[in-house]
């Protein structure tokens, strides 16, 4: 997948007969499957994507139900299984300040307001109340820090940089 394209679903398998695809959704935000929306298939080894455009959304137990247009029964649809759904970075929605993509958070390097290295932002946990990030330390296991105002001090994804005042006990 190229690195303008984000992922907001992952395509588990086909639903009946009639075309549709069952979605797990990967994004924080419910407007991604509205009917009229634009998506992409990108298939399991990122080497094909195929624009598809969204004619009936609906849920059905903990999963999201999709039909494409012109994609009418489970023969056009059962190669997307394995696959995943993508935007490309201009239908990304605005965020208000403070706010970041997970993508601009991970690889993100971190260090304290002391100017200690920790390490590297490689993977984010959204577990309950506030997201967590898992720091990649050299020669250490990782380390959770959670992202609230008391511990994340500056954010700034364009210096992939993350400046945090540790908690006591935190990078233990």
């Amino acid at each position: 997948m190229n690195k303008n394209m984000f992922t907001i679903g992952k395509v588990v398998n086909t639903h009946g007969v009639r075309g549709e695809i069952r979605v797990i959704q990967v994004t924080d935000f419910d407007d991604r499957f509205v009917v009229g929306n634009e998506v992409y298939w990108v298939s399991p080894d990122n080497q094909e994507q195929v624009p598809l455009t969204i004619d009936a959304y609906r849920t059905h137990k903990n999963f999201h139900l999709l039909h494409f247009q012109g994609y009418d029964n489970i023969n056009d649809v059962e190669r997307f299984k394995g696959g995943t759904l993508a935007i490309t970075k201009e239908q990304q929605t605005p965020l208000d300040e403070g706010e970041f993509y997970y993508h601009e958070i991970i690889g993100c390097h971190v260090e304290t307001t002391d100017g200690s290295t920790i390490g590297k932002v490689k993977e984010i946990l959204s577990p309950g109340a506030n997201d967590v990030w898992v720091i990649q330390r050299p020669q250490q296991k990782d380390v959770l820090i959670p992202y609230i105002e008391q511990v994340v001090k500056q954010v700034d994804p364009e210096n992939e940089k993350i400046i945090i005042e540790p908690m006591e006990g935190l990078l233990e």
